[in-house]
């Protein structure tokens, strides 16, 4: 008998039916959902509360965006999992709430939502239409993580800047994760986190006190649509999202053998991601780094049997949903010096690997450095932010330098 392929969709024979709680909950599908949830909330929930709080949210509005977010991801670990019996594990646009931070300052929070909708609705039509890889392929891969690195850099250097404030508990997290980095690399973030806590927690800049357990609600926004918004927010937050998220998030499903169509994919992350908008959903779609913690051979032993491991992912941001105003009350609760910090060391690989990717050849570099650099000048011309201008800049270099005309290999 052959074997069955990661995502095969043969359907089980009679003897199949007979499951355990173990079928349904192997330990190491568990675990591995746990530890993806754990990874990717702990390592960017800091850089979704300063986008909140950039565009002007408030306790109530952030906790919303956490509520959205948890929701629309766990509702599509779950139901697309479960369609095509494949790891298929979501998240947040961690590269989309950084832009945020720099992008939002100047707009309304209506202005915001009206910037996520326009975003979600162009990442739908591209999974509708079928045009993802073909809009993919008018933007160099090479601008495009430029861009994302732009963007990106404030936080590196954050970290970095922070350390003037507090350099104990800036340099315990940065050691900290060093450590970790050499040891056990899943864990290292959280460990910096973690040692950031107690740090503060002895030093008496962590208040306990404003920690409320209490359950989200969601915040309905009617959203406003300007020019400026769309422009400055909406088209980068879809071009970072689609080229530094989907496309990578792709090759994750794609190097572990899951042949999963991607268009459907796409079409129902940004239909969530639609529906929620208004609540706060900035940015939803498919993820990479903790994508790999429950395709691979950690997650289950069976291929088969994986998708389990996002199934269970999606189950626990349910989870994380329903606790978002705690969560909120808990980041407030935190120096704001280790916020900077934890989205800092959470970003290093991100940017180290946005820079590689941006500069991995001539034919494309000096383009790339013009993005780099105008993106991250923070240049606001007629009230449209850098990540457009960078991406501008970048484009007419390559004209400029024949980069478009230039043959592959170089």
């Amino acid at each position: 008998m052959t074997p069955a392929k990661p995502g095969d969709q043969r359907r089980p024979g009679p003897i199949a039916c007979v499951v355990t709680v173990r079928d349904l909950a192997p330990p190491s599908a568990v675990n591995a959902g746990l530890l993806a949830v754990l990874i990717g909330f702990t390592s960017s929930a800091a850089i979704v509360f300063s986008a909140a709080r950039a565009a002007g949210a408030g306790e109530a509005e952030v906790a919303s965006w956490i509520l959205a977010l948890s929701l629309g991801m766990g509702v599509t670990c779950i139901g697309l999992s479960l369609r095509y019996r494949a790891p298929i594990v979501t998240a947040w646009s961690t590269p989309g709430a950084a832009l945020l931070v720099t992008g939002l300052p100047g707009f309304t929070m209506r202005e915001a939502i009206g910037a996520f909708l326009v975003s979600a609705l162009l990442i739908t039509l591209t999974g509708v239409t079928g045009w993802f890889g073909r809009i993919m392929d008018r933007v160099p891969v090479e601008l495009a993580s430029a861009l994302l690195a732009g963007v990106l850099i404030q936080f590196g250097t954050g970290l970095f800047r922070s350390a003037g404030d507090d350099p104990l508990l800036v340099l315990t997290m940065f050691a900290t994760y060093l450590l970790f980095r050499k040891i056990l690399l899943r864990y290292a973030v959280l460990a910096a986190l973690l040692v950031g806590v107690v740090v503060a927690a002895l030093s008496g800049s962590f208040r306990p006190g404003l920690v409320q357990w209490s359950l989200a609600a969601p915040v309905f926004t009617a959203p406003s649509f300007s020019w400026q918004a769309v422009v400055s927010v909406a088209l980068p937050l879809f071009v970072v999202t689609m080229a530094s998220q989907n496309l990578p998030g792709v090759a994750v499903l794609r190097n572990d053998g899951y042949q999963v169509p991607v268009s459907p994919l796409i079409t129902w992350t940004g239909a969530a991601n639609l529906v929620l908008a208004p609540f706060g959903a900035f940015g939803l779609n498919l993820a990479a780094i903790t994508a790999a913690i429950c395709t691979g051979p950690q997650a289950h032993p069976d291929p088969r049997r994986r998708y389990l491991a996002a199934v269970w992912a999606g189950i626990f941001y349910l989870v994380v949903a329903v606790l978002g105003a705690t969560i909120t009350s808990l980041l407030s609760a935190l120096p704001v010096v280790l916020v900077l910090a934890i989205a800092g060391i959470g970003l290093l690989g991100t940017i180290g690997s946005s820079l590689t990717t941006s500069l991995r050849g001539e034919r494309w570099r000096e383009a790339a450095v013009v993005t780099l650099l105008a993106t991250a000048s923070g240049v606001q011309l007629l009230g449209i932010g850098s990540a457009f201008w960078g991406l501008i800049a970048g484009l007419l270099t390559a004209a400029a330098t024949g980069a478009f005309r230039a043959q592959p290999a170089d």
